[in-house]
C-alpha cells in the first residue's frame, strides 16, 4: 500500500500528459493526484508573496554606490536609512529588509501580533527571525486583532523615532493587514479606550468598513497620513503588502502614508447618520473642533512613495504559471471575489456545472438557463475585474485538465457558535452544492485558502471539497447542513475522513487574502 501511495504522489507532482489523463492508470492516481496538486499550486501561490522575495523584487541595492533603486527611484544611503513597520507580515518583512539593506540601516521599530516570534520559532521559519544583534526593537500587541496597551507603546516608539529625523534621512515603512489594530494612537485627549468605544458603537449599528476607517483617521495621529507628517521632511518610502480588495493604499491599515481626503464635516455627517453626534465624549468633539480649525489645512504626502509590493494578483499570477507548468489550461477569473459565502459557493458549484460542460462536450453547450442563471450570480457578485465569459471561451477546445483561479475575501454571516473561518466554510457550502447535480464524465475538485495560514480561529488555512462530499459525509452520520447552520465547518472537516480534506501550512508570514482554485479534469 506504501508503495502504491509513493507512485501517486510521484504522479501528483509530475508534469501531465493529455494522453495519461485518460487512461486507467490516471483514474486511479486521480483523487490523491488532484488533491496534491491542489495543495502544490496553494504553497506556490504563499511562495510569491513571501516577505524575503518580495523585498528583493522591490528593492535593489548596489552595494558599492549605496544607492537604494525602488522601483524608478533611487535614494543615497549614508548611514541615514530607518525603518518601520506594523501588521502581520512585517516580521518577516523587516528580517528581509535588514538582511538586503544591512549596515545601512540605523535603526527600527515594528509592532508584530502578540506571540508571533514564539509562533514562527516553533514553527521552524527561522526565515522569519531577525538576528539576535539586529537593529530593529520589536513590539507585540493587538492580542486578538485589537488594538491595546502594548500595540500603543509601539506606536508611540514609532511616532518618535518619524519625528526625529531630518531632511537628510530616509524612512522605511513596512506595511500589511493588520496594520490598522498594531498602530493605534489616538490624539488627546482621546484615550484608546474612548475611540475603541467609539468604534464597537459605530459597527453595531451598521457603519461600513469605509465610515469606521473615516472616523479612525479624524482621531488618530498615524493614521490618514499621520505618520507621514511626523517624519516631514525625511523622504518616505512605503512599501506595502495588500489584504485588501483592490488594493487601495488609502486604506490598507488605514493610510498612515497617504493623505486623508475626508474633512471633519464628513465625519459629523458619519456620526449623525447612526445617531452618535449627541452622546459623544468631550474629548472626541474637541480633537474634531480642533481639526475644524486647522489654519494649515489638510496635510499633503508629496514626500513619500508608496509601492505595493505584494497583492492577492500577484500571488495567482504566479499559481497561474505554476499551474500551466503541470499541464492546466490556467485562467484567473478574479482578485475581487467577495460576498456572501452562501453566493459565492453557488456561484462555484453553477461554474463548474457549466464550464464543465463546455469542457466534456464541446457542441452541445450548457443550458441557455444555466448560462444566465451563472452571469446573474456573477452580476449579484459585483466583481469589476470577473474574467467569466473569457474563462468560458477557453473550455472550448481545450483537451485536458482546467484550473481556474480567484481571490478576495468572502464574508460569513454567523447563525451559530460553531467553529471555522470562511474559507473552510466556502468550501463546505461549494462540496454541498456540487453534490446537487450530476457532473458528467469530469473530476472536480475546489480548494480555498487563506494566505497567512490561519482561517478563523483555527489551524487550518483552508480545505479542499469533491462533489462527493456530501454522500461520503452521510455514509460516516455527517449532516453537512446541520454543521452549516451552526457555522461549524472546522468541526465538519475534522471529522469528514479523519481530517484529510483540512489545507494546513502553519503560519505562513505573508497575508494576501484567501485564494480559491478550481479544478476540472475531463476523464
Amino acid at each position: 500500500m506504501a508503495a502504491a501511495l509513493q507512485v501517486l504522489r510521484h504522479l501528483a507532482r509530475a508534469p501531465l500528459s493529455p494522453l495519461l489523463w485518460g487512461g486507467p492508470l490516471a483514474r486511479l492516481a486521480s483523487s490523491m493526484a488532484l488533491a496534491e496538486q491542489a495543495e502544490q499550486l496553494f504553497e506556490s501561490t504563499v511562495g510569491a508573496v513571501l516577505p524575503g522575495p518580495m523585498l528583493q523584487r522591490a528593492l535593489s541595492l548596489d552595494p558599492d554606490s549605496g544607492q537604494l533603486k525602488v522601483r524608478d527611484r533611487s535614494f543615497q544611503l549614508q548611514q541615514n536609512l530607518y525603518l518601520v513597520g506594523f501588521g502581520k507580515a512585517v516580521l518577516g518583512m523587516a528580517t528581509a529588509a535588514e538582511e538586503l539593506l544591512g549596515q545601512h540601516l540605523v535603526q527600527g521599530v515594528i509592532s508584530v501580533p502578540k506571540g508571533i516570534r514564539a509562533a514562527m520559532e516553533s514553527a521552524g521559519k527561522q526565515e522569519m527571525l531577525l538576528k539576535p544583534h539586529s537593529r530593529v526593537q520589536v513590539f507585540e500587541g493587538a492580542e486578538n486583532n485589537l488594538p491595546d496597551r502594548d500595540a500603543l507603546r509601539a506606536a508611540l516608539a514609532i511616532r518618535q523615532l518619524a519625528e526625529g529625523l531630518t531632511a537628510d534621512d530616509l524612512l522605511l515603512v513596512l506595511i500589511s493587514g493588520g496594520g490598522s489594530a498594531l498602530l493605534p494612537a489616538p490624539i488627546p485627549p482621546v484615550t484608546l479606550e474612548e475611540k475603541q468605544t467609539l468604534t464597537k458603537l459605530l459597527a453595531a449599528r451598521g457603519a461600513t468598513i469605509q465610515e469606521l476607517n473615516t472616523i479612525r483617521k479624524a482621531l488618530s495621529q498615524l493614521k490618514g497620513g499621520g505618520l507621514a507628517q511626523a517624519a516631514y521632511p525625511a523622504q518616505v518610502v512605503s512599501l506595502i503588502l495588500s489584504d485588501v480588495v483592490g488594493d487601495p493604499v488609502e486604506v490598507i491599515a488605514s493610510g498612515p502614508t497617504v493623505a486623508s481626503i475626508h474633512s471633519v464635516q464628513d465625519c459629523l455627517h458619519i456620526l449623525n447618520r447612526y445617531g452618535l453626534r449627541a452622546a459623544l465624549p468631550r474629548s472626541v468633539k474637541t480633537v474634531l473642533a480642533r481639526a475644524d480649525s486647522d489654519p494649515h489645512g489638510p496635510h499633503t504626502c508629496g514626500h513619500v512613495l508608496n509601492v505595493i509590493i505584494g497583492s492577492n494578483a500577484l500571488a495567482l499570477a504566479e499559481a497561474q504559471k505554476q499551474a500551466e507548468a503541470l499541464g492546466y489550461r490556467a485562467v484567473v477569473l478574479s482578485t475581487t471575489m467577495q460576498g456572501d459565502v452562501k453566493s459565492v459557493a453557488q456561484f462555484y458549484a453553477l461554474l463548474a456545472r457549466v464550464a464543465g460542460t463546455r469542457l466534456t462536450m464541446p457542441g452541445a453547450g450548457a443550458s441557455v438557463e444555466e448560462d444566465e442563471q451563472l452571469y446573474e450570480l456573477a452580476a449579484e457578485l459585483q466583481l469589476p475585474d470577473l474574467q467569466l465569459k473569457e474563462a468560458l471561451e477557453a473550455m472550448v477546445g481545450t483537451r485536458g485538465p482546467v484550473c481556474l483561479l480567484a481571490g478576495g475575501e468572502p464574508t460569513v454571516q454567523l447563525q451559530g457558535s460553531g467553529k471555522g473561518g470562511r474559507n473552510q466554510e466556502l468550501a463546505l457550502r461549494v462540496g454541498a452544492e456540487l453534490g446537487q447535480w450530476p457532473l458528467g464524465p469530469i473530476d472536480v475538485l475546489f480548494l480555498s485558502g487563506g494566505t497567512d495560514g490561519q482561517d478563523g480561529p483555527t489551524e487550518a488555512a483552508g480545505a479542499w471539497v469533491r462533489p462527493e462530499l456530501t454522500s461520503q459525509a452521510a455514509a460516516q452520520g455527517l449532516d453537512v447542513a446541520a454543521f452549516l447552520a451552526h457555522n461549524d465547518s472546522h468541526t465538519f472537516f475534522c471529522r469528514f475522513q479523519g481530517g484529510a480534506h483540512l489545507l494546513h501550512t502553519g503560519l505562513t508570514g505573508t497575508n494576501v487574502m484567501d485564494a480559491h482554485l478550481l479544478f476540472l479534469q475531463p476523464r
